[in-house]
């Protein structure tokens, strides 16, 4: 959005929002907190709500005349968003696709369909569109466009960390679904470690509003995963965009997830891809260890991170070339406004 009001002074914007975009001046047609869910059965209980939501949006998209719809990620109901945009005449940019590539290629007829064009952020994504017939341009990777990453010691001093401690990151997720299921996990496993290594500072990458029960001993902070990770000597990091975050602070990690069985069941059966981690997938190495389901306890996970803590480890050692492997892969900064020039190219 700041992107695109550079480019355009005066851009006026509705959307689905979080915080920071009502902030930054978008008139919220719905709230993004309200909304987020991960997986089929984790997904029935918000249906209602998206339901409505689509309602509305299919009555705004022939009600006004937008130039452009930009949708970021979030695939179940945005190519339902993209089918309304394309219906009403309206151009649609998707920047953070549906992973096809990973499961879920029956989506790829709706987006050849409804979408104008795909802006991606995974440099082996833009040949896989291509080559299936979907416009799509590699744009780089938003995580890259963020400010300067600060120096350990810098994030120790913010945190009121001592600077010669061993540290370990928490990182359970941003959905009160996710924290629910993987912080007994987590908790668990750091508090293992602990007892293992009684000067180890554990620090909480926590949301403000969800609960963390039995994190007394912990320092938990709010709202600021990014001082977090820069502070840590190694993380346990729920799967998604925080691993590849990981990778760019040159954090060693393990990965963990569970879902609800039904909805792991059918992952399983659909999945096309041997990794979840993003630095794993890029680098076609699975040297971040993955635990999933069943596989996710706290033994495994403090077992597998324990070496971590030892910053010349073989474990370590071999994570951080491969995390320099990841960000060799990524190029450069500017995601942002490529995303917002191919936008106006659209609306023009």
């Amino acid at each position: 959005m700041t992107a695109l009001s550079q480019r355009g002074p005066d851009c006026e914007f509705d959307g689905i929002a979080g915080p920071a975009l009502r902030a930054a001046g978008v008139r919220p047609v719905a709230w993004a907190e309200d909304l987020g869910s991960v997986g089929l059965v984790e997904a029935i209980g918000s249906l209602p709500k998206h339901l409505a939501l689509l309602r509305t949006l299919k009555r705004r998209f022939r009600k006004y005349p937008y130039d452009a719809v930009l949708l970021v990620d979030y695939p179940g109901f945005h190519l339902r968003v993209a089918a309304a945009a394309a219906a009403a005449g309206i151009p649609v940019l998707y920047y953070i696709p549906p992973q096809i590539w990973a499961w879920g290629e029956w989506r790829l007829e709706r987006l050849q369909s409804v979408v104008s064009r795909l802006a991606v952020t995974l440099p082996f994504e833009r040949d896989y569109y291509r080559d299936r017939g979907v416009a799509c341009s590699y744009v780089g990777h938003p995580l890259l466009d963020r400010a300067a990453i600060p120096a350990q010691p810098v994030a120790r001093t913010a945190l009121d960390i001592p600077h010669d401690r061993v540290t370990l990151g928490l990182f359970p997720g941003s959905r009160a679904s996710e924290v629910a299921r993987l912080w007994p996990h987590f908790r668990d496993a750091a508090n293992e470690l602990a007892a293992e290594y009684p000067e180890l500072a554990v620090v909480v990458a926590a949301i403000e509003g969800l609960e963390y029960p039995g994190s007394n001993a912990f320092k938990v902070v709010t709202d600021a995963a990014e001082l977090v990770m820069a502070a840590s000597t190694a993380a346990i990091c729920k799967s998604g965009t925080i691993t590849l975050e990981a990778a760019l602070y040159d954090t060693p990690h393990a990965i963990a997830y569970a879902l609800h069985p039904v909805t792991a069941a059918l992952a399983r059966r659909l999945a096309r891809v041997d990794h979840i981690g993003l630095g794993n997938i890029l680098a076609d190495d699975p040297a971040v260890p993955e635990f999933l389901q069943g596989a996710l306890t706290k033994g495994a996970l403090a077992k597998s991170v324990a070496p971590l803590l030892d910053g010349a480890s073989p474990e370590t050692y071999r994570q951080q070339e491969m995390f320099a492997d990841v960000r060799a892969k990524l190029g450069g900064p500017g995601a942002a406004d490529r995303v917002a020039a191919m936008t106006m190219e659209l609306a023009a």
